[in-house]
């Protein structure tokens, strides 16, 4: 009798997890600023302030982010955060997502930026989500114009 109830919870334990994608409303990522930051002649840092809100009421941790980011629909970069971030619920947290760009990867996007003019963006990826009752890739995709 003991053993089928064992059975039972860990099955029961693994029905929940497998279905936080169904419980869990899905984070919003939108991209908020840019910071530009000269390496050398030809390749630059670049920051970007991405926005995650929280829709849950109830706190989400970041664990993971992959993301793609493209300003004027050319790629300017990938990368990736491995560290843990809060976003308490039902609020909005910024995290900062570095790329090292080359200047001969994206001519026409560093003259946009110079002039000031606004850019069109578009930000890809997958976030892994923890909850306190299990973990969740949810991918994301978010366009919009950024203001320089």
């Amino acid at each position: 009798m003991r053993k089928q109830n064992i059975l039972g919870l860990v099955a029961i334990s693994m029905l929940l997890v497998s279905c936080l994608g169904w419980v869990v409303d899905n984070p919003s990522f939108a991209l908020r600023g840019v910071d530009l930051r000269p390496l050398s002649l030809t390749e630059m840092k670049v920051l970007f302030d991405v926005e995650v809100q929280n829709p849950n009421r109830f706190d989400l941790t970041l664990n993971s982010f992959e993301y793609t980011i493209y300003l004027n629909n050319e790629e300017i970069g990938k990368g990736n955060l491995e560290m843990e971030i809060l976003i308490p619920s039902s609020s909005t947290t910024r995290v900062q997502a570095p790329v090292a760009a080359r200047f001969n990867d994206w001519n026409k996007t560093l003259k946009t930026i110079i002039t000031g003019k606004s850019l069109i963006y578009k930000i890809e990826g997958k976030a892994g989500i923890k909850a306190f009752f299990g973990h969740h890739n949810f991918p994301f995709s978010q366009e919009g114009r950024l203001n320089i």
